[in-house]
C-alpha cells in the first residue's frame, strides 16, 4: 500500500501536544504545526528530534497543511496514522495476500452492525459472512509486546461487543490487532489501562471471536503486511 501521496516531505519532530497538534521543522528549516490524526497516548513511539514523514493536505484552506503519517523512533519506524491499518488490512484482503483469508471472495467496507461501524464484511463461497474489526496498535512495552489500547476506549469496547453478537448469529467475527510498530513481536492486552477490555477479550474468544494479530513493514512510501503474530489474552499484561 502506498502509505504517502505523492506530495509528501519529511521533517524533524520538535513536540507533540494537546494530542492532536505537533511542531515539526521542515528541510528548509521552517516550523510548522502538522496535525496528528492519533488519539491515543502514543507511549514510546515518538521524542523531540525524530524524523518524520508528513502528507501535505488536499485542502490548501485547512489550518494544518500537512498530516504527521509515520515517525522513525530510534531504529524502528511507527505509523502514526492509526486509520491506515484498516487501508494496509485492505489490500492485504483484496490481494489475497493476508494468510488465512485466501478464500475470502468480496472485501466489503464500513459496515453497520449492532450498533456499530465494523471496518470489514468478508464473503465467502462456502462459510458463513465475516465481520472484520482492525486495530492499530503502537504501544510498545517490554520484551517486544505491543499493548492494546494505549488509553481507555468505549469504542474498542462497543466494536467488541458487536462482534460478539455477530457470533451470535451465526456470522464469522474476526479482530485483527495490526502492529504499526517495526519493534513488535506480539501481542497483548493492557490489562492496567483497560481491565475490562481485557477481560472481555477473552469472553469473546470464547464465543468464537478470532482473535488475530499481524505486523507491518515499511518501505517509504509504501507499507504492508509482513507477517502474522501471536496474541496473547491468557492474562493480558500490565504496562508497568
Amino acid at each position: 500500500m502506498r502509505l504517502l501521496s505523492h506530495a509528501w516531505t519529511t521533517g524533524i519532530l520538535l513536540r507533540r501536544y494537546k494530542r492532536f497538534l505537533a511542531d515539526v521543522m521542515l528541510e528548509d528549516e521552517s516550523v510548522v504545526t502538522v496535525h496528528c490524526p492519533n488519539t491515543g497516548a502514543m507511549t514510546n513511539c515518538f521524542g523531540a528530534g525524530d524524523r518524520v514523514y508528513l502528507s501535505r493536505a488536499k485542502d490548501p484552506k485547512r489550518k494544518t497543511p500537512f498530516t504527521w503519517e509515520v515517525n522513525r523512533h530510534g531504529r524502528h519506524w511507527i505509523g502514526i496514522n492509526a486509520a491506515k491499518a484498516n487501508g494496509i488490512i485492505g489490500e492485504a484482503l483484496h490481494r489475497r495476500a493476508l494468510p488465512g483469508f485466501e478464500s475470502v471472495q468480496s472485501v466489503l467496507p464500513e459496515q453497520s452492525f449492532a450498533g456499530s461501524r465494523i471496518d470489514f464484511r468478508l464473503t465467502f463461497l462456502d462459510q458463513p459472512d465475516m465481520l472484520l474489526e482492525v486495530k492499530s496498535v503502537t504501544y510498545r512495552a517490554a520484551n517486544n509486546v505491543g499493548l492494546f489500547p494505549d488509553a481507555p476506549s468505549e469504542r474498542a469496547l462497543k466494536h467488541l461487543e458487536a462482534l460478539i453478537e455477530a457470533r451470535r448469529q451465526g456470522l464469522q467475527a474476526g479482530l485483527m490487532f495490526c502492529a504499526q510498530h517495526t519493534g513488535i513481536d506480539r501481542i497483548a492486552p493492557a490489562t492496567d489501562i483497560a481491565p475490562e477490555y481485557a477481560v472481555r477479550l477473552i469472553e469473546a474468544a470464547g464465543q468464537g471471536v478470532k482473535i488475530l494479530g499481524c505486523k507491518v513493514e515499511f518501505k517509504m512510501p509504501y507499507v504492508r503486511v509482513k507477517r502474522l503474530i501471536a496474541v496473547d489474552i491468557s492474562g493480558g499484561l500490565a504496562t508497568s
